[in-house]
């Protein structure tokens, strides 16, 4: 028996199609509303860290993200020097375990398509193009009203609808996200020669570049400088600010700059955070994901800490015959530990990106971290 016989995931990306996953298999009955589409999903790469591999084991979807990924365990680092020399190649520790790799690099909008395929798989209802506008709630269960008319009645809705959230407005939480002032640059290009792990560079042009295979012939590549609006540029400028940034680093970047030739390949955002202070839930709402704890790219640990949050909540779920005080209780914690030593732990590696000398700090901090989500949840 489950503590709920229905529920409602408002977002479809990643945490909210794993939650829907993971309560489907436990004979839940899930509707899931995306305002945009599940079935046809933008972005550029993604990197997995092995405890985020270990969660897309869970939801059932782990040996077909292998057919999609490039797994491996090594790190290199480069020089920011007229050669991109190679100053190290080291093993990544195994957050998620000895039977995963490190990490894996994928593009977005393949893992968002295997994702969907086992929602489907499992009978989830997908509304696509439908937004959450409206919810209510009594003791015993919450309703929804969506843009298109739709409306559901849930035993429990949950907000996995991202930093911006809907449902958090609509809940009257008024925690915000935090911009900073760093700006990722972002691209999907082919792959470069001799790349076949995360390779990175401090320093140079901008606060640090890198990249990771994404598959057998496309990798993810990224800059990090100094965020500056650039909303008024056209996707040719854009473009070409990219290439002229990218142009001052060496090694594999010499041959990436010649394949950044498609303004529709590249995109450009702000670095945020956000920790949401308190409970994650009122009543019969809960929130996960980035919709309630959200961290800067630094330790490529966004998409994972949606998907602990996905099945430790399932799990709870499944393991109780009712939603009390007592099971956010232990929700929280199992996860606000840890989302919160991965926020403040990104967060201060960002900030000692802006100085040369912090290098060993930042590592020591990255190994401290990695071994933290190596622990059970």
């Amino acid at each position: 028996m489950t503590a709920i016989e229905s529920a409602v995931v408002a977002g479809g990306g990643i945490s909210g199609l794993a939650l829907s996953c993971l309560l489907a298999a436990e004979g839940v009955k899930v509707d899931l509303l995306e305002a945009y589409r599940t079935s046809a999903p933008v972005g550029s790469g993604i990197s997995l860290q092995g405890n985020a591999l270990r969660m897309l084991d869970r939801v059932g979807v782990w040996e077909e993200v292998q057919r999609h990924a490039s797994v491996f365990d090594a790190l290199v680092l480069r020089a920011p020097d007229d050669a991109g020399t190679e100053l190290f190649r080291v093993d990544t520790h195994r957050s998620g375990g000895p039977e995963y790799p490190a990490a894996a690099g994928m593009y977005r909008p393949d893992l968002a398509r295997v994702l969907r395929a086992r929602a489907d798989e499992l009978g989830v209802a997908v509304h696509e193009g439908t937004r959450v506008v409206g919810i209510s709630q009594d003791d015993d269960h919450a309703r929804v009203t969506a843009s298109s008319g739709l409306t559901r009645e849930a035993d429990l809705v949950v907000g996995a609808d991202g930093l911006h959230s809907t449902v958090r407005s609509l809940l009257k939480i008024r925690t915000r996200p935090e911009m900073l002032d760093f700006g990722v640059w972002r691209a999907f290009v082919p792959l470069a020669r001799g790349v076949t792990c995360t390779e990175l560079i401090y320093g140079g042009a901008a606060y640090y570049s890198g990249y990771s295979p994404t598959g057998p012939d496309t990798m993810y590549v990224y800059i990090v400088d100094d965020y500056r609006d650039r909303s008024h540029l056209s996707p040719d400028e854009m473009l070409e600010e990219m290439r002229a940034l990218a142009s001052q680093y060496h090694g594999p970047w010499d041959e990436i700059v010649t394949t950044l030739t498609s303004a529709s390949a590249l995109n450009y955002t702000r670095m945020s955070a956000l920790f949401l202070p308190g409970d994650w839930h009122r009543g019969r709402v809960a929130l996960i994901g980035d919709a309630a704890h959200s961290c800067p790219p630094t330790l490529a640990q966004g998409a994972a800490q949606g998907l602990e949050d996905a099945v430790v909540l399932a799990d709870l779920l499944a393991s109780r015959d009712r939603l009390d005080e007592n099971l956010w209780d232990e929700f929280y914690a199992r996860r606000v530990p840890r989302a919160q030593a991965v926020v403040e732990s990104s967060l201060q590696i960002a900030e000692w990106r802006r100085e040369a000398d912090k290098n060993r700090e930042s590592a020591e901090l990255m190994t401290h971290v990695s071994k933290l989500l190596a622990q059970p949840l």
